[in-house]
């Protein structure tokens, strides 16, 4: 049975292919059309989970959305008709849209898929999962566990903004619900926006942000306290309601009474590009205190209503990683399972997965039911690199494997800053080593070099160590796996090197430069770092070079960040890739075994590169 799991119209868009149980293929839209987070109906994605498969669209016995647009809908009339006649200018927005393109979904839906091939109503079925079932399923049955607590924590769905269900084999129960406007995600949001990051797109930038923060200062407590006071009101078992009249997005299309916010905090809006104060930590800090504390109440009433040894998480608010490292660290559960791509594109697959299990009642077999890899996505062979470096006059060598390993680790010791395309593209919005950007860890200038160099994007961004599986223990005193970056620890007492008494009280870049541990360029202010391990069965490759490292110098320990610029999708082609390192200050470029040197390659290339890159 093929059964294909679309998102679309709200952000990150995807499609995912699954095939009697197995997942097939899965890709988010934005990595084809290069346009972050495209919302659009993901044709391209779709393409690609038939053509790499050998299949058409007749081939396909159900088709499924993510959400039911019809209830969504009913929210949004709903909360017009309680706020009217405040959020008219929303509503006359909105409506448009819905009648054009949401209102009559299903329509839409099929004539997108005729662009695509023969589309049959007959033949496939075109099904609608709820938007939190699709979570929880795209999290549940990627796990390996056959009884588990699932909490799934959004902005909004149709109505629910954060739920627990009780999965056991192929069936998931739904216990509790809370709804919007109530929703954690919601608050998280509104205070990056507050803080100047962009909604559906700049909460993890808060996230990195928090860090930096004091957790002593006067003001940081004072932050958190105003927060619960004013903005939130927090209740035993995790739910919450959200102060209405700080919050605009239920009657206009902004997130935040900005004058509120103002004078509860005592400081401006910030502007995307102004900078960052330590006033501006400290309430990043706050806001992220605030949101652990209440994810882990439900956590732990997710507990109390399943019995369950192990929890899957799904939603957006899952991939904070320092969330889910608090969680891990109350030990509450067994396991902890988050399936990498927990935002809406996930939610395709999962939407899949529901139908598979939920609907056609099939059983869960254990060596399909589990979550193998996250590489789901495009992969290209060597005739196809060559014909892309050729067409681009690129200069390049190929390499056999052990010389490939110890050419890349030297130029890693010389630090260098390495383009490393690898296999099939990542499923989800963390690179894990196949669309990777790494350098050496203990490199002590290696973040502002990634940040303003490479990445292009604001200096305090931290990055991520990917690590071979003995080095977690090492240096993080733990002895598990963490293949796909979605946990936060704290570094080990002993690995780390003292502070100054005012640490807090130096500039935000300056504490950047005070080293920490001797892997500095992933570890955070807070001696913490986001955890991704590797081993041979994920990514042979990435494996070898991680040793081949360990060999040449005692540590087998990269950073790890996504092949891409500031305000760009991860690459996805070789063409992608050969762009981004031509106009970045990137070294080297890997593509399978090719590699390019930036220093051969023709001066004259450049200026027609960065032409071409911004025209794309």
């Amino acid at each position: 049975m093929k059964i294909l799991g679309i998102s679309a119209f709200y952000h990150d868009s995807a499609a995912a292919l699954v095939c009697d149980g197995e997942i097939i293929s899965a890709a988010q839209e934005e990595r084809f059309t290069r346009k972050k987070h495209d919302e659009s109906f993901p044709t391209n994605a779709v393409k690609f989970c038939l053509e790499s498969n050998n299949l058409i669209l007749e081939d396909i016995d159900f088709i499924v959305f993510y959400d039911k647009p019809f209830l969504k809908l009913e929210r949004i009339l709903e909360t017009f008709y309680r706020n009217a006649p405040r959020g008219w200018r929303q509503f006359v927005y909105s409506m448009p849209l819905w009648l054009k393109e949401k209102m009559f979904l299903k329509s839409t839906l099929k004539k997108a898929l005729k662009e695509i091939g023969n589309f049959d109503k007959k033949k496939t079925k075109l099904l609608f999962s709820e938007h939190h079932l699709s979570h929880a399923a795209s999290a549940f049955f990627c796990s390996s566990f056959k009884d588990a607590a699932i909490l799934c924590i959004d902005g909004v769905g149709e109505w629910a903004t954060a739920s627990i269900s009780k999965g056991v084999n192929n069936k998931i129960e739904l216990l509790e619900e809370m709804h919007f406007p109530n929703s954690v995600g919601l608050l998280y949001s509104s205070s990056a926006y507050f803080l100047g990051f962009k909604v559906n797109s700049g909460e993890y930038k808060m996230m990195g942000l928090a860090p930096y923060g004091n957790p002593n200062a006067s003001e940081t407590i004072d932050f958190k306290e105003k927060i619960k006071s004013n903005l939130v009101q927090i209740f035993e078992d995790g739910s919450i309601v959200l102060a209405e009249e700080y919050f605009s997005f239920t009657t206009s299309l902004k997130m935040i009474s900005k004058k509120k916010w103002e004078a509860l905090f005592k400081i401006s809006l910030r502007s995307e590009e102004s900078p960052l104060t330590q006033t501006h930590c400290n309430l990043a800090l706050a806001i992220q205190q605030v949101t652990e504390g209440i994810v882990l109440r439900m956590a732990k009433h997710a507990k109390e209503l399943t019995g369950s040894d192990y929890l899957c998480m799904a939603g957006g608010v899952a991939l904070n990683c320092v969330v889910n490292g608090k969680i891990k660290d109350e030990n509450l559960f067994k396991d902890i399972f988050i399936q990498p791509a927990a935002g809406d594109s996930g939610a395709a697959l999962g939407a899949a997965l529901a139908v598979n299990y939920m609907y056609l009642n099939n059983e869960r077999v254990s060596e399909q039911n589990s979550f193998k890899s996250a590489f789901l996505g495009p992969e290209f062979n060597n005739a196809q690199i060559v014909d892309t470096l050729e067409s681009l006059q690129m200069d390049f060598t190929k390499l056999e494997d052990l010389d490939l390993l110890s050419q890349v680790s030297n130029y890693l010791k010389e630090g260098k800053v390495v383009g490393w395309f690898q296999g099939k593209m990542e499923f989800g919005p963390r690179a894990l080593g196949n669309r990777s950007i790494i350098a050496d860890a203990s490199n002590k200038e290696m973040q502002t070099k990634l940040n303003l160099k490479i990445k292009k994007r604001e200096s305090f961004r931290p990055f991520a160590p990917i690590m071979l599986q003995e080095e977690f223990d090492e240096y993080f005193g733990i002895n598990e796996s963490s293949p796909y970056m979605l946990f936060v620890h704290k570094i080990k007492a002993e690995k780390r090197k003292p502070i100054p008494a005012n640490f807090y009280a130096l500039p935000l870049l300056e504490r950047l430069k005070i080293k920490r541990t001797n892997i500095q360029a992933i570890t955070h202010l807070d001696f913490s770092a986001r955890i991704q391990t590797i081993n041979e069965s994920q990514s042979k490759k990435t494996t070898d070079l991680l040793k081949q490292f360990k060999q040449d110098t005692g540590t087998g320990m990269l950073v790890n960040t996504s092949f891409n610029v500031r305000g760009e999708p991860v690459v996805c082609t070789p063409k992608d890739a050969v762009y981004c390192f031509m106009n970045t200050e990137m070294d080297i470029l890997v593509i399978e075994n090719f590699v390019l040197v930036k220093e051969n390659q023709a001066k004259e290339l450049f200026s027609s590169f960065e032409q071409t890159f911004k025209k794309d």
